[in-house]
């Protein structure tokens, strides 16, 4: 339950830190007072969006912070699932920075709004009679049938077992697609790798491949030019070797007679070896140059082969084109494994079909048999606030699909009056009826859910007194359940509260702030008499609001 509400900076709040008990507490003020901002600084609490407008004094940061008594709720592993520490006395900050940003904590730990707000959802309700539309959806319908019903951990183990089935699903509507992409590319896909495996790519060396062609494709040129080189090198008149032979022999006559002239003439000796061992093996590369058009064809056409392959695949070496082979050979033992895969999806599906059936069976059960409950908590609580002719039916149809909250559809019907037929509850119930409605519904919910916290903002506008007498009892029986906050202009409700708070504006001569205030003994009566009598609060006024108090 909420035990603190701290603002600083909001709207027309300076600073306000007000504590609150459990039971039932009244909020009342004049119009236009700040019971809203009051309503606007806990929807920050529960991850409603941030206005920049909010802040009163827009060069300073504005906080909202609440504590929660959550002890008795047993909400640990909610706290565990978004991974923030559980304490007894949860403590949720909003902060809006005046550069706009805005940030949420819980426990001190920062939080995205969308974690807070399912957190915020198990600790507080705020209801407005502009929120009856809620009583028009059907998963909310459902949700009010399942309270009753107690279905909470049997509609759990439908959850888990529907999420499998619908993670099953998507597997097998992801293996189906990509089964028929694959045979839709399957054959031009099996020519592409038909093309690569006939290169035979593992064994194709490029470099050697391309230097065998150009020594096979140029014989006559080398021949030409191997043997000016031997003819250059050996002629026995002119060539390059004949005339070392004679250098060789005048530094011979020389070496002795020095070092440095006997070195020379080594070197000489050296270089007219090398020479003659260089004009054999350009002899020996002669004989070996022999022209061979067949082989030349073959590597060409391998090449060939190779280059168009390249260009086809877009890249540049052998390494990519068999990295390409193994990619096409892996998709076709793909297309095989997929079968397997569906197979296996198929099964799963099969099998949580099964359990969703059974589990939906035995919630739609439960829920039937709570029908006649809710119904009769219904009827014995709007006839309290006027509605004694008041009836409901609930009609059942199967769903064709699975959907969250189970294998039903309902239809909420309603009749007003006696004699009148059933019609949809949104198309046939006033808007005073369906403000009475939802209070009825929340009295019920109050008994069997594990709500620390609701509000209500003016749910009882447009009620006779009387009508607002009963209201009053009804929310006070809810204070047994909860903590329960009445925001009313009705001096009914208002008196039968357990605390009384008031808001209400002061201003000064620069600013106008709105405080918060407990009120007891005679400014409680005197707030009820006005409530009564207008601004002059008359005596029988007085009298009156001891009467209310003290019933």
């Amino acid at each position: 339950m909420l035990t603190v509400l701290s603002i600083k900076n909001f709207a027309l709040i300076d600073a306000l830190e007000i504590e609150f008990k459990d039971g039932f507490s009244i909020i009342t003020g004049e119009t236009g007072a700040g019971k809203s901002i009051l309503l606007g600084a806990l929807g920050l609490l529960q991850g409603k969006r941030a206005d920049l407008g909010s802040l009163k004094n827009k060069e300073e940061k504005c906080v909202i912070e609440g504590h929660f008594n959550v002890e008795a709720y047993h909400l640990q592993h909610l706290f565990q699932a978004l991974d923030i520490d559980y304490e007894t006395i949860a403590i949720f900050r909003r902060e809006i920075l005046p550069s706009g940003k805005s940030r949420a904590f819980v426990n001190d730990t920062p939080i995205n709004l969308t974690d807070l707000q399912e957190l915020s959802s198990a600790l507080i309700d705020i209801h407005s009679q502009h929120q009856t539309h809620e009583l028009s959806d059907e998963s909310y319908q459902i949700q009010i049938i399942d309270a009753v019903a107690d279905n909470f951990s049997l509609l759990e183990k439908y959850q888990k077992n529907l999420k499998d089935y619908k993670k099953a699903v998507s597997s097998l509507r992801e293996y189906t697609q990509q089964r028929a992409d694959l045979i839709k590319e399957q054959d031009y896909n099996n020519f592409l790798l038909e093309e690569l495996e006939t290169a035979e790519l593992a064994t194709l060396d490029q470099e050697y491949l391309e230097g065998e062609y150009e020594k096979l494709n140029n014989v006559e040129f080398v021949r030409e030019n191997f043997g000016y080189a031997i003819n250059g090198l050996s002629d026995d008149q002119m060539g390059v070797i004949a005339s070392l032979k004679e250098v060789r022999n005048s530094l011979q006559k020389t070496a002795s007679v020095s070092k440095e002239y006997e070195e020379l003439y080594n070197r000489i000796v050296s270089a007219e070896i090398e020479l003659s061992d260089l004009s054999g093996e350009i002899e020996n590369q002669l004989d070996r140059v022999v022209s061979d058009p067949e082989q030349l064809h073959v590597i060409n056409e391998r090449l060939q082969l190779f280059y168009s392959l390249q260009k086809k695949h877009q890249v540049s070496t052998v390494a990519e084109l068999l990295a390409i082979e193994k990619e096409l050979s892996d998709k076709a033992f793909l297309a095989s494994g997929l079968d397997d895969k569906i197979a296996a999806a198929e099964v799963v599906i099969a099998q949580l079909d099964v359990v969703l059936q059974e589990v939906g069976e035995k919630l739609s059960t439960k829920r039937q048999k709570a029908i006649p409950v809710l119904q009769k908590q219904l009827v014995e609580i709007l006839s309290l606030v006027g509605m004694p002719n008041a009836t409901f039916s609930f009609e059942f149809v199967r769903a064709k699909t699975y959907h969250t909250n189970g294998i039903d559809e309902i239809q909420l019907l309603f009749s007003a009056n006696k004699g009148m037929s059933f019609g949809l509850l949104k198309k046939v119930a006033s808007g005073g009826e369906l403000s009475r409605i939802m209070l009825a519904i929340k009295a019920i919910l109050a008994r069997y859910s594990n709500l620390p916290t609701i509000i209500f903002d003016e749910i009882d506008t447009g009620v006779s007194g009387e009508v607002a007498d009963k209201m009053g009892e009804i929310m006070k029986d809810m204070s047994k359940y909860m903590q329960v906050f009445a925001i009313t202009h009705l001096p009914q409700i208002a008196a039968k509260g357990n605390q009384h708070y008031k808001v209400y504006k002061y201003s000064d001569a620069t600013t106008t702030t709105s405080k918060l205030i407990e009120l007891n003994g005679e400014d409680r009566v005197k707030e009820i008499a006005q409530m009564l009598s207008g601004k002059d609060i008359t005596e029988s006024a007085l009298v009156h609001a001891k009467e209310l108090l003290e019933k």
